[in-house]
């Protein structure tokens, strides 16, 4: 089992093993942890270890390409969308914020580019209006599992057969940047609505109210109008002015505190109409 170095994680920076690397010593699995791929020991190991294939499932970084070429199969990775729409670090984020209706996974040999390779298989579900990343993530991580192993089976049996990618319709979902985890309430609020979705539960949306930062888990569009950012009704909801329409809060999170619905919030908090996000 190949995986990244243990990294620093947590408040304490303490060096956590990556989640594929505690699955593997759970089921007895060797695991190699190389700080360089493209050290002539690591590719010395995979070829003394012969593999059939090569599954890649959200492992970072690039892989040079003579470790693509070690396996009989080469290398395959399991990528959570219907490419060539979003390839890249954060396809169901993308695809979230995108609005899609729709995404996948696909089932892709790899080569030397970005998500590029030719695709085995694709498997598609619909995105519902209230899933977020953590419902959609482990939806698509079962299917992309269970995908994966008919794949497997049929390259086994020779009977695998793969199609190159479209030549349009590519998009790149580009890493997740912290500035986009802000709520800038100059938008729409349906693509407000859609940040919180696409960033719950990790990173979180965050919102500043007089100078605290606020961490919004659950927000549906209402009607409303007025200068972005102010808050409109702070009833049972937070109501907050945007771009187009309004922003209804029903769940947040304060700094250092728990989650909450918003009703609980307001009743120990100072609030009413006329009031401002930052």
């Amino acid at each position: 089992m190949l995986t990244q170095p243990d990294r620093p994680a947590g408040r304490r920076l303490r060096s956590t093993p990556s989640a594929v690397k505690a699955a593997a010593l759970d089921r007895g699995l060797d695991v190699f942890q190389p700080e360089n791929l493209r050290a002539p020991e690591v590719l010395k190991r995979l070829r003394t270890a012969r593999p059939d294939a090569m599954v890649v499932a959200a492992y970072g970084l690039i892989l040079p390409q003579p470790l693509l070429d070690v396996a009989t199969h080469g290398a395959i990775n399991i990528h959570a969308s219907l490419l060539p729409r979003w390839r890249g670090a954060a396809p169901i984020q993308r695809a979230i914020l995108a609005g899609d209706r729709e995404t996948g996974v696909s089932i892709m040999g790899m080569d030397a580019g970005l998500d590029t390779g030719p695709v085995f298989a694709q498997r598609r579900v619909s995105i519902g209006t209230d899933d977020d990343f953590g419902v959609l993530h482990d939806r698509l991580a079962e299917l992309g599992a269970d995908t994966l192993l008919t794949v497997l089976a049929d390259l086994a049996t020779g009977k695998a057969r793969s199609s190159a990618q479209p030549a349009t319709g590519a998009t790149y979902a580009r890493k997740i940047e912290k500035a986009e985890t802000a709520l800038r309430w100059e938008r729409p609020a349906a693509e407000l609505e859609r940040t919180v979705r696409a960033f719950r539960p990790s990173p979180g949306a965050f919102a500043r109210l007089k100078g605290e930062a606020i961490k919004v888990w659950r927000g549906r569009v209402v009607t409303g109008r007025g200068t972005p950012g102010l808050i409109l009704d702070a009833s049972t909801a937070i109501h907050v002015a945007c771009g187009t329409d309004a922003l209804a809060i029903d769940e947040l999170q304060p700094a250092g505190g728990r989650r909450m619905p918003a009703a609980d919030f307001l009743r120990g908090r100072q609030l009413a109409r006329g009031d401002r996000f930052d």
